[in-house]
Protein backbone atom coordinates (compact mmCIF):
# COMPACT_ATOMS: atom_id res chain seq x y z
CA UNK A 1 0.00 0.00 0.00
CA UNK A 2 1.40 3.38 -1.03
CA UNK A 3 1.00 6.04 1.68
CA UNK A 4 2.55 9.45 1.04
CA UNK A 5 1.02 11.45 3.90
CA UNK A 6 0.91 10.86 7.64
CA UNK A 7 0.07 12.79 10.79
CA UNK A 8 1.99 11.75 13.89
CA UNK A 9 2.42 13.03 17.44
CA UNK A 10 5.79 12.72 19.14
CA UNK A 11 6.62 13.21 22.80
CA UNK A 12 10.25 13.41 23.87
CA UNK A 13 11.17 11.99 27.26
CA UNK A 14 10.90 14.14 30.36
CA UNK A 15 13.91 14.72 32.59
CA UNK A 16 14.25 12.90 35.89
CA UNK A 17 13.79 14.74 39.18
CA UNK A 18 16.72 15.74 41.35
CA UNK A 19 17.06 13.84 44.61
CA UNK A 20 16.83 15.20 48.16
CA UNK A 21 19.20 13.11 50.30
CA UNK A 22 21.83 13.43 53.02
CA UNK A 23 24.83 11.23 53.65
CA UNK A 24 24.29 8.98 56.66
CA UNK A 25 27.28 6.74 57.31
CA UNK A 26 28.99 5.47 60.42
CA UNK A 27 32.14 7.37 61.30
CA UNK A 28 31.24 10.16 58.80
CA UNK A 29 29.95 13.07 60.88
CA UNK A 30 28.24 15.89 59.09
CA UNK A 31 28.06 13.94 55.85
CA UNK A 32 26.17 16.68 54.08
CA UNK A 33 23.79 16.64 51.09
CA UNK A 34 24.16 13.76 48.64
CA UNK A 35 21.18 14.00 46.28
CA UNK A 36 22.11 13.26 42.65
CA UNK A 37 20.79 14.86 39.47
CA UNK A 38 18.04 13.40 37.36
CA UNK A 39 18.84 12.01 33.93
CA UNK A 40 17.96 13.81 30.70
CA UNK A 41 14.96 12.64 28.72
CA UNK A 42 15.43 10.85 25.40
CA UNK A 43 15.25 12.80 22.13
CA UNK A 44 13.12 11.78 19.17
CA UNK A 45 15.19 11.55 16.01
CA UNK A 46 14.01 11.15 12.42
CA UNK A 47 16.42 9.31 10.10
CA UNK A 48 16.06 8.92 6.33
CA UNK A 49 16.25 5.28 5.31
CA UNK A 50 16.60 3.56 1.94
CA UNK A 51 14.74 0.55 3.35
CA UNK A 52 11.45 2.47 3.51
CA UNK A 53 9.63 3.81 0.47
CA UNK A 54 6.24 4.78 1.95
CA UNK A 55 4.88 6.22 5.20
CA UNK A 56 2.57 3.27 5.83
CA UNK A 57 4.37 2.34 9.06
CA UNK A 58 3.03 5.57 10.59
CA UNK A 59 -0.60 5.09 9.53
CA UNK A 60 -1.53 2.67 12.32
CA UNK A 61 1.02 3.89 14.85
CA UNK A 62 0.75 7.69 15.06
CA UNK A 63 1.86 8.10 18.70
CA UNK A 64 5.55 7.93 19.61
CA UNK A 65 7.14 8.48 23.03
CA UNK A 66 10.81 8.52 23.98
CA UNK A 67 12.02 7.18 27.32
CA UNK A 68 12.10 9.56 30.27
CA UNK A 69 15.23 10.07 32.40
CA UNK A 70 15.59 8.26 35.69
CA UNK A 71 15.37 10.21 38.93
CA UNK A 72 18.49 11.04 40.87
CA UNK A 73 19.38 8.95 43.94
CA UNK A 74 21.29 9.32 47.17
CA UNK A 75 25.07 9.00 47.47
CA UNK A 76 25.37 11.43 44.57
CA UNK A 77 24.07 8.86 42.10
CA UNK A 78 22.82 10.54 38.95
CA UNK A 79 19.80 9.17 37.11
CA UNK A 80 20.32 7.39 33.80
CA UNK A 81 19.51 9.35 30.63
CA UNK A 82 16.51 8.14 28.66
CA UNK A 83 17.17 6.31 25.40
CA UNK A 84 16.49 8.31 22.28
CA UNK A 85 13.78 7.07 19.92
CA UNK A 86 14.82 6.77 16.26
CA UNK A 87 12.03 6.84 13.66
CA UNK A 88 12.96 5.91 10.06
CA UNK A 89 11.35 7.84 7.19
CA UNK A 90 11.75 7.38 3.42
CA UNK A 91 14.20 9.53 1.50
CA UNK A 92 12.18 12.43 0.08
CA UNK A 93 10.10 13.03 3.21
CA UNK A 94 9.30 16.61 4.18
CA UNK A 95 8.34 17.26 7.82
CA UNK A 96 5.99 20.09 8.82
CA UNK A 97 4.70 21.31 12.15
CA UNK A 98 1.01 20.46 11.81
CA UNK A 99 -0.07 23.38 13.99
CA UNK A 100 2.01 26.22 12.51
CA UNK A 101 2.78 24.86 9.02
CA UNK A 102 6.52 25.48 9.53
CA UNK A 103 8.80 23.19 7.57
CA UNK A 104 11.10 21.46 10.05
CA UNK A 105 13.11 19.04 7.89
CA UNK A 106 13.57 17.89 4.31
CA UNK A 107 15.26 14.52 3.80
CA UNK A 108 16.90 14.48 0.38
CA UNK A 109 19.56 11.79 0.89
CA UNK A 110 19.94 8.59 2.93
CA UNK A 111 21.07 8.58 6.57
CA UNK A 112 20.17 12.20 7.32
CA UNK A 113 19.32 12.70 10.99
CA UNK A 114 17.23 15.46 12.56
CA UNK A 115 16.34 15.79 16.24
CA UNK A 116 12.67 16.64 15.87
CA UNK A 117 11.81 16.78 19.60
CA UNK A 118 14.35 17.29 22.39
CA UNK A 119 14.17 15.52 25.71
CA UNK A 120 13.77 17.46 28.92
CA UNK A 121 16.75 18.40 31.10
CA UNK A 122 17.17 16.46 34.33
CA UNK A 123 16.61 18.31 37.58
CA UNK A 124 19.46 19.07 39.97
CA UNK A 125 19.74 17.28 43.31
CA UNK A 126 20.28 19.07 46.60
CA UNK A 127 24.04 18.37 46.49
CA UNK A 128 24.23 20.99 43.75
CA UNK A 129 22.92 23.73 46.04
CA UNK A 130 25.38 23.32 48.91
CA UNK A 131 27.28 26.51 49.75
CA UNK A 132 29.51 27.70 52.52
CA UNK A 133 26.54 29.35 54.21
CA UNK A 134 23.93 26.70 53.41
CA UNK A 135 25.51 23.32 54.08
CA UNK A 136 22.27 21.36 54.30
CA UNK A 137 20.11 22.59 51.40
CA UNK A 138 16.69 21.08 50.95
CA UNK A 139 16.24 22.53 47.50
CA UNK A 140 15.91 20.25 44.44
CA UNK A 141 14.71 20.75 40.89
CA UNK A 142 12.10 18.70 39.06
CA UNK A 143 12.92 17.38 35.62
CA UNK A 144 11.79 19.44 32.65
CA UNK A 145 9.16 17.94 30.33
CA UNK A 146 10.21 16.78 26.88
CA UNK A 147 9.06 18.55 23.74
CA UNK A 148 5.75 17.56 22.22
CA UNK A 149 5.12 18.02 18.50
CA UNK A 150 2.25 17.32 16.15
CA UNK A 151 3.89 16.58 12.81
CA UNK A 152 2.67 16.24 9.24
CA UNK A 153 4.85 14.09 7.01
CA UNK A 154 4.70 14.36 3.22
CA UNK A 155 6.60 12.09 0.89
CA UNK A 156 7.86 13.54 -2.39
CA UNK A 157 9.42 10.86 -4.54
CA UNK A 158 12.96 11.52 -5.72
CA UNK A 159 12.78 10.98 -9.47
CA UNK A 160 14.60 12.58 -12.39
CA UNK A 161 11.73 12.26 -14.89
CA UNK A 162 7.99 12.53 -14.33
CA UNK A 163 5.49 11.02 -16.78
CA UNK A 164 2.28 13.04 -17.12
CA UNK A 165 -0.78 12.77 -19.30
CA UNK A 166 -4.48 12.00 -19.35
CA UNK A 167 -5.66 8.60 -18.08
CA UNK A 168 -4.87 5.72 -20.45
CA UNK A 169 -2.25 7.74 -22.36
CA UNK A 170 0.27 4.90 -22.13
CA UNK A 171 2.43 6.05 -19.19
CA UNK A 172 2.39 2.70 -17.37
CA UNK A 173 3.17 0.78 -20.56
CA UNK A 174 6.10 3.09 -21.26
CA UNK A 175 7.69 2.76 -17.82
CA UNK A 176 7.20 -1.01 -17.95
CA UNK A 177 9.14 -1.24 -21.23
CA UNK A 178 12.04 1.09 -20.41
CA UNK A 179 12.60 -0.08 -16.81
CA UNK A 180 12.05 -3.07 -14.54
CA UNK A 181 8.92 -1.52 -12.99
CA UNK A 182 5.77 -3.62 -13.32
CA UNK A 183 2.76 -1.33 -12.88
CA UNK A 184 -0.79 -2.48 -13.50
CA UNK A 185 -1.69 -2.11 -17.20
CA UNK A 186 -5.22 -2.36 -18.60
CA UNK A 187 -7.37 -0.86 -21.37
CA UNK A 188 -9.43 1.38 -19.07
CA UNK A 189 -8.68 4.71 -17.36
CA UNK A 190 -7.23 5.07 -13.85
CA UNK A 191 -5.48 1.70 -13.78
CA UNK A 192 -2.63 3.50 -11.97
CA UNK A 193 -3.83 4.51 -8.50
CA UNK A 194 -0.42 5.24 -6.99
CA UNK A 195 2.92 6.49 -8.36
CA UNK A 196 5.38 3.93 -9.70
CA UNK A 197 9.15 4.30 -9.87
CA UNK A 198 11.46 2.70 -12.41
CA UNK A 199 15.21 2.90 -12.98
CA UNK A 200 16.15 3.41 -16.65
CA UNK A 201 19.63 2.58 -17.91
CA UNK A 202 20.65 4.93 -20.70
CA UNK A 203 24.15 3.48 -21.17
CA UNK A 204 26.75 1.58 -19.16
CA UNK A 205 27.62 4.62 -17.05
CA UNK A 206 24.37 6.55 -16.66
CA UNK A 207 20.94 5.68 -15.32
CA UNK A 208 18.03 7.73 -14.01
CA UNK A 209 14.73 7.32 -12.18
CA UNK A 210 11.34 7.75 -13.85
CA UNK A 211 8.07 8.30 -11.94
CA UNK A 212 4.72 7.31 -13.42
CA UNK A 213 2.15 9.65 -11.88
CA UNK A 214 -1.55 8.67 -11.95
CA UNK A 215 -3.47 10.30 -14.80
CA UNK A 216 -4.89 13.79 -14.49
CA UNK A 217 -8.22 14.95 -15.86
CA UNK A 218 -9.72 18.37 -16.39
CA UNK A 219 -10.58 19.92 -13.04
CA UNK A 220 -8.08 17.81 -11.11
CA UNK A 221 -6.97 20.91 -9.16
CA UNK A 222 -10.56 21.12 -7.83
CA UNK A 223 -10.53 17.47 -6.71
CA UNK A 224 -11.94 15.78 -9.81
CA UNK A 225 -10.76 12.26 -10.53
CA UNK A 226 -7.74 11.52 -8.35
CA UNK A 227 -7.19 15.24 -7.91
CA UNK A 228 -3.69 16.63 -7.62
CA UNK A 229 -2.72 14.55 -4.57
CA UNK A 230 0.17 12.91 -6.45
CA UNK A 231 1.52 15.99 -8.23
CA UNK A 232 3.84 16.77 -5.32
CA UNK A 233 5.95 13.87 -6.56
CA UNK A 234 6.83 15.96 -9.64
CA UNK A 235 8.29 18.83 -7.61
CA UNK A 236 11.77 17.30 -7.40
CA UNK A 237 11.96 16.05 -11.00
CA UNK A 238 14.26 17.66 -13.55
CA UNK A 239 12.16 16.81 -16.61
CA UNK A 240 8.53 16.15 -17.52
CA UNK A 241 7.58 13.75 -20.31
CA UNK A 242 4.07 14.56 -21.52
CA UNK A 243 2.34 11.64 -23.26
CA UNK A 244 -0.55 12.24 -25.66
CA UNK A 245 -2.53 9.33 -27.13
CA UNK A 246 -2.66 9.69 -30.95
CA UNK A 247 -4.62 6.51 -31.59
CA UNK A 248 -8.09 6.83 -33.24
CA UNK A 249 -9.77 6.26 -29.88
CA UNK A 250 -7.72 8.93 -28.15
CA UNK A 251 -10.72 11.16 -27.53
CA UNK A 252 -10.02 14.89 -27.33
CA UNK A 253 -8.12 16.93 -29.87
CA UNK A 254 -4.38 16.54 -29.07
CA UNK A 255 -3.94 20.30 -28.63
CA UNK A 256 -6.81 20.40 -26.14
CA UNK A 257 -5.42 17.38 -24.25
CA UNK A 258 -2.07 19.16 -23.98
CA UNK A 259 -3.70 22.33 -22.67
CA UNK A 260 -5.74 20.39 -20.07
CA UNK A 261 -2.64 18.90 -18.50
CA UNK A 262 -0.68 22.16 -18.76
CA UNK A 263 -3.48 24.04 -17.03
CA UNK A 264 -3.65 21.51 -14.18
CA UNK A 265 0.12 21.70 -13.67
CA UNK A 266 -0.09 25.50 -13.60
CA UNK A 267 -2.96 25.46 -11.10
CA UNK A 268 -1.02 23.11 -8.84
CA UNK A 269 1.87 25.60 -8.68
CA UNK A 270 5.24 24.88 -7.03
CA UNK A 271 6.91 25.63 -10.39
CA UNK A 272 5.94 22.24 -11.87
CA UNK A 273 4.62 23.81 -15.09
CA UNK A 274 7.98 25.60 -15.61
CA UNK A 275 10.04 22.41 -15.82
CA UNK A 276 11.58 21.32 -19.16
CA UNK A 277 9.20 19.09 -21.07
CA UNK A 278 9.33 16.53 -23.85
CA UNK A 279 6.20 15.86 -25.86
CA UNK A 280 5.52 12.23 -26.76
CA UNK A 281 3.00 10.86 -29.24
CA UNK A 282 2.12 7.44 -27.80
CA UNK A 283 0.51 4.40 -29.44
CA UNK A 284 1.98 5.27 -32.82
CA UNK A 285 1.59 1.68 -34.03
CA UNK A 286 -2.13 2.45 -34.42
CA UNK A 287 -1.85 6.22 -34.87
CA UNK A 288 -4.48 8.38 -36.51
CA UNK A 289 -2.38 10.42 -39.01
CA UNK A 290 -4.49 13.53 -38.47
CA UNK A 291 -4.03 13.42 -34.69
CA UNK A 292 -0.30 12.81 -35.06
CA UNK A 293 0.11 15.77 -37.45
CA UNK A 294 -1.91 17.99 -35.11
CA UNK A 295 0.37 17.09 -32.20
CA UNK A 296 3.51 17.72 -34.25
CA UNK A 297 2.19 21.16 -35.25
CA UNK A 298 1.52 21.90 -31.58
CA UNK A 299 5.09 20.88 -30.68
CA UNK A 300 6.52 23.27 -33.29
CA UNK A 301 4.27 26.05 -32.03
CA UNK A 302 5.32 25.47 -28.40
CA UNK A 303 8.99 24.91 -29.34
CA UNK A 304 8.95 21.42 -27.81
CA UNK A 305 10.75 18.30 -28.98
CA UNK A 306 8.20 15.70 -30.10
CA UNK A 307 8.89 11.95 -30.15
CA UNK A 308 6.66 9.30 -31.71
CA UNK A 309 6.75 6.00 -29.85
CA UNK A 310 5.00 2.67 -29.55
CA UNK A 311 5.69 1.03 -26.20
CA UNK A 312 4.12 -2.19 -27.51
CA UNK A 313 6.44 -2.60 -30.52
CA UNK A 314 9.38 -0.69 -29.04
CA UNK A 315 9.47 1.83 -31.90
CA UNK A 316 11.00 5.17 -30.91
CA UNK A 317 11.88 4.17 -27.34
CA UNK A 318 15.67 4.37 -27.70
CA UNK A 319 15.67 7.94 -29.11
CA UNK A 320 13.29 8.98 -26.33
CA UNK A 321 15.50 7.45 -23.60
CA UNK A 322 18.58 9.15 -25.10
CA UNK A 323 16.73 12.49 -25.13
CA UNK A 324 15.70 12.03 -21.47
CA UNK A 325 19.29 11.25 -20.48
CA UNK A 326 20.62 14.28 -22.35
CA UNK A 327 18.12 16.63 -20.69
CA UNK A 328 18.89 15.22 -17.23
CA UNK A 329 22.64 15.57 -17.76
CA UNK A 330 22.19 19.18 -18.90
CA UNK A 331 19.98 19.99 -15.90
CA UNK A 332 22.44 18.37 -13.50
CA UNK A 333 25.36 20.30 -14.98
CA UNK A 334 23.40 23.56 -14.72
CA UNK A 335 22.61 22.84 -11.06
CA UNK A 336 26.24 22.05 -10.29
CA UNK A 337 27.37 25.24 -12.01
CA UNK A 338 24.84 27.30 -10.07
CA UNK A 339 25.92 25.86 -6.71
CA UNK A 340 29.70 25.79 -7.35
CA UNK A 341 31.24 29.02 -5.96
CA UNK A 342 34.29 28.56 -8.18
CA UNK A 343 32.09 28.89 -11.24
CA UNK A 344 31.27 32.52 -10.41
CA UNK A 345 33.08 34.99 -12.67
CA UNK A 346 35.91 36.91 -11.04
CA UNK A 347 35.53 40.64 -10.53
CA UNK A 348 37.07 42.63 -13.36
CA UNK A 349 40.04 44.72 -12.41
CA UNK A 350 39.92 48.37 -13.30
Amino acid sequence: MFVDEADIRVQAGGGGNGCLAFRREKYVPRGGPSGGDGGHGGDIVLVSSKRHNTLVHFRYNPEHHAERGRHGEGSNRHGRDGHKLVLPVPVGTVVFDAETGERLADFTRPDQQVIIARGGRGGRGNARFATSTNRAPRRVEPGEPGEFRHLRLELKLLADVGLVGLPNAGKSTLIAHISAARPKIADYPFTTLEPNLGVVTADDEFSFVVADVPGLIEGAHAGHGLGTQFLRHLERTRLLVHLVDVSPGGGEDPAREFEIISRELCNFGAGVDQKPRLLVASKCDIADPARLRALQRLARRKHLSCYSISAVTGAGLKPLVRAMAAQIRSAAEAENTATDPQSEPADSQS
